[in-house]
């Protein structure tokens, strides 16, 4: 209930604040993610963090502020660690989070390499469907225990994800009773919730049929459970609207989205 009074906070914000230049920014749609990059003010940075199976590149990105920080785990889509996964990292630490975005795909490309060194984004593809589901967990638990030993950091850590990552962020939720909240963007629930501890809060497009039939199993198994998680569906959205924001059905979902997105990690990473 608490998470569903939030959302609603966040979108009656984002509405009383009338036209378009003055409602808070979201992050970059990918045909803007590079200049969002290129023209930040943030302090970002790769670091190699070890985990299970070999070190893992991973973008941080710090926000502006004095005092010590939430991190946000930013989960990549199905591509791996795009430059739009970047940009919503950037997005995030200006939103006042650090943003600490693996790639896990380090190591699995050509030569050693990861998300930069396949030869195109289906190679890339491939290669996240292929990823051993308690690998991808163990390199997140590395990350997260990076992101707790962050001297700017508060020692309050959510995860986010999209698409396959959304998937994963509520997958690393039921594992680690220890995060403080999930976001899920367009991702299906794991068969076991038992675990799960974190309040999760889910969004979706209206037109993503083979995800959004999974919603209501989820609702009521995690009810049942006495779990947290509030979806939240956007008519005539997509999937993938947050990053494919030319479509005008997704630019406005995204509008909605994301101001109920840093509601909700406010309110769990105090």
């Amino acid at each position: 209930m608490r998470q569903g009074v939030l959302a609603v906070l966040g979108l009656l914000c984002w509405l009383s604040l009338g036209t378009a230049a003055e409602r808070p920014p979201i992050p970059a749609g990918e045909d803007a993610a590079k200049e969002r990059l290129n023209t930040s003010r943030r302090h970002g940075e790769f670091v190699s963090v070890d985990a299970p199976g070999g070190a893992v590149r991973t973008w941080v990105v710090y926000p502006e502020r004095k005092d010590k920080a939430p991190v946000v785990i930013v989960i990549h889509e199905i591509f791996g660690l795009t430059d739009w996964i970047r940009a919503v990292a950037d997005q995030l630490a200006a939103d006042g989070f650090i943003a600490v975005a693996p790639d896990l795909l380090s190591g699995k490309g050509p030569n050693g390499g990861g998300t930069e060194a396949f030869p195109s984004r289906d190679d890339a593809v491939q290669a996240v469907s292929s990823l051993r589901h308690e690998q991808v967990l163990g390199r997140l638990g590395a990350v997260r225990g990076y992101a707790l030993g962050l001297e700017a950091g508060s020692g309050r850590i959510a995860s986010i994800g999209f698409c396959w990552g959304g998937m994963t962020s509520f997958a690393y939720a039921a594992s680690e009773p220890s995060l403080d909240a999930a976001v899920v963007y367009y991702g299906t629930a794991p068969s076991d919730v038992s675990a799960l501890k974190a309040p999760v809060i889910g969004f979706y497009g209206g037109n993503d049929e083979r995800v959004n039939a999974t919603i209501e199993p989820t609702k009521a198994k995690m009810k049942a459970l006495g779990k947290s998680y509030d979806p939240h569906v956007y008519e005539g959205a997509g999937h993938g609207f947050l990053r494919a924001q030319a479509d005008e059905a997704n630019r406005r979902a995204s509008e909605q989205a994301w101001p109920a997105t840093l509601a909700f990690l406010r309110a769990h990473t105090r």
